[in-house]
Order: structure tokens, then C-alpha cells, then sequence
């Protein structure tokens, strides 16, 4: 586990974090406690996906599902929020390395061992398909390793069987190369069977130490799975033929998660469990891991204290739907008070209603949560909002609220009053006035040297009438007269994953300000994340201040006060 940054969140929903257990493509993990004390993992999807409605869609069809299954091996899902800025979910914390990285650290399991663990995984995912569910992501990495058994987590990417196509929006086959089966991976229907596939491959793994499909490339794995038979040469005889079965390229060929559980484990996981199923070694491991998490200080800060976060570090968020699933009842284990996300619960469009300010709220938890709910909402809504960051901008303002934005792009002075609570509390983001009175002009025609350099700061934009912060910016500039080009102006997104780079060519140096065209520098695939074409950016200079503003209502006229940076 990592500590928390500076940047990343206090709490989410009622939870308060106590550190980062890991980030991906699909979004980052934390561990939490509820107020009532309970230890959980909490996911935050990554926000660029939080805009997307089908993204949405499903995330919210998948809460649904995951509660509706109930399972000794899996992790419950205690509480989400599928309406939030960013959707988060919290899930039971299960105190015990991945499978895969239990592998790594000690090598393949005892052969007694795969048998619990396959029996435990099987009688999960009956459980699962008996509901019409359909996990579609079993690998080692999604299988948790206790002292009480395994636990399949990572449900966020289950299917209703009569749901969605098999492709996400991108165009990749949901799933992990090596582990899924032919028929998912060729785009065919994809059954409860696909599952099982999986689950073989998984045994063989853990048996091994190997994956039955090696390979060193995705191609080479697809094709090897649809293709060509397992490498099972190193599978005890007392497995080889299960795995095989399970293996089997088509569908009906397969046996049932029931036919599997009994025959690795007839009178049930549990008894086998209860005889003791892991080598001493990871026993170890998990009573080290459980005694760690009692260490941890359960009194590290008051949530009231904390101030609203902003996000302005390069550090990775994904997005994914609920990691593990709901094998309970909804909310079977409530915090003590419910969760307050700022957006309402059911409505349409409280994802992206910013208007809520903690001045609005009473004083302690509650007004806490409220400051990191629009920490949330900012980095959901600007995830992909750079300098050219493809923002939904005019969605927004069609939504009933104007962003209150001068034909210059600076906020106006009512967006200004109306943005967060405590002007500074986000604080090195600019505030809501970011243009101060020049000290000095520069000379006419051209950039004077005081200009030239590295200048960096926080970006914010206005978004509904309120500023927002939103990255890092990064400026720049050399001497250069009109009709040059003078610099660069990059900005990170708020949460570290896009870039957008426009050059700045000086027009005019004019009313004691550079007055520039800034044209985006895309790379190949960045049309999703910044915007294209030019916009007129303005530079002043006053001390060792240089302000920025750019009339670009696409990416919402950012704007920000930098600081030199090459002394």
C-alpha cells in the first residue's frame, strides 16, 4: 500500500482513506474505513469514463448485478455510487495477496491447494451464473488468496448474459489475453461457459506457475487460445484432465462450475478449506498483512478537516466498474451514516452539478465529504480538459447555467464569487480573477527577455460559472517579434493521464500583455482528448508572475498565474 499524495482525496462517500493499494488502466483502489470501523477497498473510476453515458450505463447495471449474487468466495460489495461525479464503489477489503503475485513470490501452489482453490472459485461462480451473470474476467490477479479460502473479486466487468455487445467502446474484446475463452475472444455469445475457460486456465497457472497459452505477445496469445492446445505437459495427473475439459474450444465441450466443485471437492470447498489449504509460506504472508492493517491509524486526520482536495498531480486514475462483487444483500454491512456524494441520489444530472458549496452544508463529516464529492466532481468533469482538452463544454452549458465567461476567456467576477467555498483552499490553483495589473509593459513588437524561460502553475477553467481547477501548465517561452513562433503551452490534465501541447505564435504585444495564437500540436490518437485548431492566448507579466489566459470555450478558457521554474 502506498501513502495518500498530497492531491488524492481524504474520504469518499462516508469512507475515510487511508492509503492507494494500487492503480491501473481502469482506475485506482483505495483503502478505507467506514465510520463504524470497517477495513474496505474503495474503486474511483477513471472520471474520463464518468462522461461517457454507456460507461455509465454499465457501471450502474453491474452495482445492480453484483448485489444481487451471494457467495462464501467472494468480497461484498458494502456500498456505491453509481450517480456520483465519479462513480466509486467499496467493496469488503480481503487481507491477502493476488494469486498471481503469490506465484511470483513463492511459485506454483501444491497441488492440494489448486484443488481448494479451484473448488472455492467454482462454487463462486455457480452462484454467479445461476443469476444469468456472467463474470468475463477470471485470471490471477482477480483471485485473492485468505487463510479462509479464495475470493474472486473484480466483478466490474460482469454482463447480464442479455446484455451488451462483447466489445467496449474502443473496439478490445472485455477480458485478459491468455485467459479468455475462443468465443469471447472471436466476438461470439459469450455464456457462463466462457467462465469455466477461464477458470482452467487459471488452475494450470497456479498448478504450474505458467499459463497454459504462453506467449509474449497479445496476438500470439489470442491466437494460441483459438487456435492451439494448452501446454498442460507439467499439470499433475490428478488435474490434467479437469483443466483439459475446461479447456475445451468449444462451449458445450466444457463441464458446469457445479461438476467442477464436485468433483475437486465433494462434500465442499469448505471442508477442505477448514483442513488448511496454503503452503506455510503465504499463511505467513497473510497473518503479516493482517497484523499490518490492525497498525494502521485509525485516527490519522478528522474528515472535517481536511478541506476540499484538489487533483493536480500526474498520477494515474482508470476507470472500471465495481471491483468486487455484491455476494451480500445491498448495503449488508451500512456505515454508520450514509454516504453524502453531493449529487443527489436517482437524478439524471447530478453527475456533473457543480453548484453545491460547503457553505451550504452543516459543519463536521458531513461538510467534508461535500469537499471531496466536488474534488471528485472536478476531476470527473475534467479529466480530459487540457489547454485543447476535449471537453464536452457546450453540453454543460446547455444543461441551464451559463459558465459566465467573458468573450475573453477569463471567468467573470460572479464566477468567481460563486466557486469554492474558501477561495485558497485549493490553493496552488488559481483563484477565480487570475489577471493582475501589469508592472511593467513589455516593449512593442517583441518579447522582451524577462518573458523567456520556464514558467509552471495550476490551470483552472470555468465550468457552469464556477472555476475549477484542472492540471498542471506548463509555458515556455523564448524571444521572438510578431509572426514568431515564441513557446510552448502544455497542460496535464488534473489527474496526470493526457497531455495537450499548443505552440504559441506571438500576433501582437499590445496594452502591456503578449497577445499569441495558440495551435494544438496533436499527436496521433488525441483527437478523445484535446482539441484541435487555434485560440488566442494572452500573457502579462507583473514581478515574477506570469498570468495566462486562453479564449478557447472548448476546453473551458483556461487560465492561470505560473511561477518561473528555471530560476
Amino acid at each position: 500500500m502506498q501513502p495518500l499524495e498530497a492531491d488524492e482525496p481524504r474520504s469518499i462517500g462516508a469512507y475515510r482513506l487511508l492509503g492507494r493499494l494500487g492503480a491501473g488502466g481502469m482506475g485506482r483502489v483505495y483503502l478505507g474505513r467506514s465510520a463504524g470501523g470497517r477495513t474496505v477497498a474503495v474503486k474511483v473510476v477513471h472520471p474520463h469514463y464518468a462522461l461517457d453515458e454507456e460507461f455509465r450505463a454499465r457501471f450502474r447495471r453491474e452495482v445492480e448485478a453484483a448485489r444481487r449474487v451471494g457467495g462464501a468466495w467472494t468480497a461484498p460489495v458494502l456500498d456505491a455510487d453509481p450517480e456520483a461525479p465519479v462513480p466509486w464503489v467499496a467493496t469488503g477489503y480481503v487481507a491477502g495477496p493476488a494469486l498471481s503475485q503469490a506465484v511470483s513470490a513463492y511459485g506454483p501452489l501444491p497441488e492440494h491447494s489448486v484443488r481448494t482453490l479451484g473448488a472455492g472459485l467454482a462454487e463462486a461462480l455457480a452462484a454467479v451464473h445461476h443469476l444469468g451473470l456472467v463474470h468475463r474476467d477470471v485470471k490471477p490477479s482477480n483471485v485473492l488468496l485468505t487463510v479462509d479460502g479464495p475470493r474472486l473479486i473484480d466483478f466490474g466487468i460482469a454482463r447480464a448474459t442479455d446484455g451488451t455487445a462483447s466489445l467496449t467502446s474502443t473496439g478490445v474484446s472485455i477480458g485478459s489475453p491468455g485467459y479468455m475463452s475462443p468465443e469471447q475472444i472471436l466476438g461470439k455469445g459469450v455464456t457462463g461457459a466462457a467462465d469455466v475457460f477461464s477458470l482452467g486456465a487459471v488452475l494450470a497457472y497456479a498448478v504450474t506457475g505458467e499459463p497454459p497459452f504462453p506467449g509474449d505477445s497479445t496476438a500470439s496469445l489470442l491466437y494460441k487460445v483459438v487456435h492451439e492446445e494448452p501446454e498442460l505437459g507439467s499439470v499433475p495427473d490428478g488435474l490434467r484432465a479437469l483443466v483439459a475439459s475446461c479447456l475445451a474450444k468449444t462451449p458445450a465441450g466444457r463441464p458446469s462450475p457445479r461438476e467442477i466443485a464436485e468433483r475437486l471437492a465433494p462434500a465442499g470447498a469448505s471442508v477442505l478449506v477448514a483442513g488448511g489449504w496454503l503452503p506455510g509460506p503465504l499463511v505467513e504472508e497473510v497473518s503479516r498483512t493482517a497484523v499490518r492493517l490492525l497498525d494502521l491509524d485509525s485516527g490519522v486526520e478528522s474528515l472535517q478537516d481536511s478541506g476540499p482536495i484538489p487533483f493536480t498531480s500526474s498520477a494515474v486514475v482508470g476507470s472500471f466498474g465495481p471491483p468486487g462483487p455484491s455476494f451480500a444483500a445491498a448495503h449488508a454491512v451500512a456505515p454508520t451514516e450514509p454516504p453524502s456524494t453531493g449529487s443527489g441520489t436517482g437524478s439524471g444530472t447530478g453527475r456533473l452539478s457543480l453548484s453545491v458549496t460547503t457553505e451550504s452544508q452543516p459543519e463536521g463529516r458531513r461538510g467534508r465529504r461535500v469537499s471531496c464529492t466536488l474534488a471528485l466532481a472536478v476531476a470527473g468533469a475534467l479529466a480530459a480538459v487540457t489547454i485543447g482538452g476535449s471537453f464536452l463544454y457546450n453540453e454543460l452549458r446547455d444543461q441551464g447555467t451559463s459558465h459566465g465567461d467573458s468573450a475573453a476567456g477569463r471567468p467573470s467576477s460572479s464566477a468567481s464569487a460563486s466557486g469554492p467555498a474558501s477561495g485558497s483552499a485549493t490553493e496552488p490553483t488559481p483563484s477565480g480573477t487570475p489577471a493582475p495589473t501589469s508592472s511593467g509593459a513589455p516593449a512593442s513588437g517583441s518579447v522582451p527577455a524577462a518573458y523567456s524561460g520556464n514558467w509552471q502553475g495550476q490551470v483552472a477553467v470555468t465550468v457552469l460559472g464556477k472555476p475549477l481547477p484542472a492540471g498542471t501548465l506548463t509555458v515556455v517561452l523564448k524571444q521572438g517579434g510578431a509572426g514568431d513562433e515564441i513557446g510552448t503551452a502544455s497542460q496535464v490534465d488534473a489527474l496526470g493521464t493526457s497531455v495537450c501541447v499548443d505552440v504559441l505564435v506571438l500576433k501582437k504585444v499590445s496594452g502591456g500583455e503578449l497577445i499569441a495564437d495558440g495551435t494544438a500540436r496533436n499527436k496521433p490518437g488525441d483527437a478523445d482528448k484535446c482539441t484541435s485548431g487555434s485560440h488566442l492566448v494572452k500573457l502579462r507579466l507583473t514581478g515574477d508572475r506570469l498570468s495566462y489566459t486562453s479564449a478557447n470555450p472548448e476546453g473551458g478558457n483556461p487560465y492561470a498565474t505560473l511561477t518561473r521554474q528555471d530560476g
